[in-house]
């Protein structure tokens, strides 16, 4: 049964799902997860559709296929995160890992020793890694290839480039002491570089989360409003035809707009500017699009909830004035 679901994904998606997997350190079968994700993701969506069809009115079919396809982008997404989130961990604690090999070279070590020394506790998952890299070396595997297998286990660029060093350093025979010391001044100073930066665009970042925190439901809640005044007013109002009879620069007729259609572009429209603007935040802060994810739910409930907030407190202040 799972192996049956698991290939009714795509063979490109089940080897991206297999490296993430691989990446979060997921020690589930792919199958398994694979299963575990569609039926999570389809009920899921079976239940929010239901829900927002019987209080919004939208088409459950659409509203379902929709919610499914979001879902699964989200399941994706939760687990590049967690891929991403381990790389990042791994990457602040490598200038440490560096040096302090470094030292333990310096004091005599053999290179497989040194790096088994180097692992302190702290360095959480990143110690078992390390662990399991020197495991591999005892069990007769070369340590070129050990310390490879680990960069292909987390997903972190610098690590991998670090280890490309190390394996070259190793064979050319070149001074390793220098060669780690250097590399991890050299993250030391990239880190703190990428922090200067993080600071000057924490503007930007501010900015673009109050524009669509706050800013966007408000005037959104001001403008539904409106259009339940002028809804309510006017159909209290006969308007007699006066073609050919006045010339007017305006015009007065109907407003044909109903206020649930408002209501409910509002909370598509909203939904949509967190999606981009969470990843513009990620591109901005991170330099990374898929780095904003984590933005996209806190975006969208604070923007729909306030946006209720708002158009409630307003009714509540003005509703009175024109019988809404």
């Amino acid at each position: 049964m799972s192996r049956l679901i698991a290939r009714i994904y795509p063979e490109r998606i089940r080897v991206a799902y297999r490296q993430l997997l691989l990446y979060a350190d997921i020690s589930r079968p792919l199958e398994s997860y694979l299963t575990m994700v569609f039926w999570a993701t389809l009920i899921s969506s079976l239940v929010i559709s239901l829900f927002l069809t019987l209080f919004l009115g939208i088409s459950f079919f659409l509203l379902f296929i929709g919610l499914f396809i979001l879902s699964q982008f989200v399941g994706y997404s939760w687990l590049v995160l967690i891929a991403e989130g381990r790389g990042k961990f791994v990457e602040d604690l490598l200038p440490d890992l560096l040096q302090l090999m470094a030292s333990n070279l310096r004091a005599g070590y053999t290179l497989d020793k040194a790096l088994l020394l180097a692992a302190r506790p702290e360095f959480g998952r990143f110690k078992e890694e390390i662990n399991r890299a020197g495991k591999d070396v005892a069990t007769g595997k070369d340590f070129n290839q050990a310390l490879i297998d680990m960069s292909t286990r987390i997903k972190s660029g610098k690590l991998e480039k670090s280890v490309q060093l190390i394996v070259a350093g190793v064979r050319s025979g070149g001074s390793l002491v220098d060669l780690l010391s250097q590399s991890a001044s050299n993250l030391r100073q990239q880190k703190l570089i990428d922090e200067r930066i993080r600071s000057n665009v924490l503007v930007y970042v501010i900015f673009i989360f109050a524009a669509i925190g706050f800013g966007a439901p408000v005037l959104f809640s001001l403008s539904s409003f409106l259009i339940d005044i002028m809804s309510t007013v006017f159909a209290d109002v006969d308007l007699p035809d006066t073609t050919g009879s006045i010339d007017m620069p305006i015009s007065f007729s109907e407003v044909t707009i109903e206020p649930d259609f408002i209501v409910r572009y509002t909370i598509v429209s909203m939904i949509i500017a967190s999606i981009m603007g969470s990843m513009i935040i990620g591109l901005i802060s991170k330099g990374k699009k898929r780095a904003g994810l984590k933005y996209i739910p806190i975006l969208i409930i604070l923007t729909i909830s306030l946006f209720f907030m708002v158009r409630a407190l307003i009714g509540g202040l003005l509703g009175g004035l024109f019988s809404i």
